[in-house]
């Protein structure tokens, strides 16, 4: 889950990237509404979090100008305007939700699931493998009674085998779809056996009944029985 930053106050950005990648969410930071709009217009996101008072083009003039372009990612405005003529002005841009600083942590973070959701309506939000289980609203994964500690990498990493469960997933596939590498001149082989070795410790050292299972010269699976 990919999460776009765009806040020129350092203090408030690094805080806020820091929190939502305690909650497993990858995130990148913008500083300006410039910078924000090329990172939109050249990269993936699943939700924006947008200032309004920006440097340069304004939080709204970027907004209005991305729904133009045709963005359909949920956007959050998170801004210091509290007026409800604010709020309005920002919801009638394309906004899809308005919080005002300051602001709860804890309430972000359930409007980032409610955006989530609502962005997902067509799209499984929760898995199941055994006794292994992954909310993605909630960014929750559980092995039986025991909740897991998972990296950013490693919980995207776990939702791609999730949801290639019982097929094979390749090296290739994984640098393309989770790292995003295409074009990079150094292989990522040895990376992305190290985190699968990681998650394999994390969700099967404590269990008879392993799900994660390598198929040497070919790449990985995840299932309830050896391939």
């Amino acid at each position: 889950m990919q999460i776009l930053i765009v806040e020129d106050e350092p203090k408030l950005a690094q805080a806020l990237k820091q929190g939502l990648e305690a909650e497993h969410y990858e995130v990148k930071v913008a500083a300006t509404g410039e910078e924000g709009f090329f990172l939109v217009n050249t990269e993936a996101f699943d939700l924006m979090i947008l200032d309004l008072m920006l440097p340069g083009r304004d939080g709204l003039e970027a907004l209005v100008a991305l729904r133009h372009r045709g963005l359909s990612t949920p956007v959050l405005i998170l801004s210091a305007r509290d007026t409800v003529a604010d709020r309005i002005r920002g919801l009638d841009a394309g906004a899809d939700d308005y919080m005002v600083k300051p602001f709860a942590f804890p309430e972000l973070l359930a409007r980032l699931r409610a955006l989530i959701r609502r962005g997902r309506a067509d799209e499984i939000l929760r898995f199941k493998v055994a006794d292994l289980e992954m909310d993605l609203a909630t960014r929750k994964v559980t092995r039986g009674a025991q909740a897991l500690e998972l990296t950013a990498r490693e919980f995207e990493l776990l939702e791609y085998l999730l949801r290639h469960h019982g097929q094979i997933v390749s090296r290739e596939m994984l640098a393309q779809d989770v790292w995003r590498e295409v074009r990079r001149a150094t292989s990522l082989d040895n990376v992305i056996d190290v985190h699968i070795a990681r998650l394999r410790k994390k969700i099967d050292s404590d269990t008879a009944l392993k799900l994660i299972h390598t198929l040497r010269g070919v790449g990985f699976m995840l299932r309830e029985e050896a391939p």
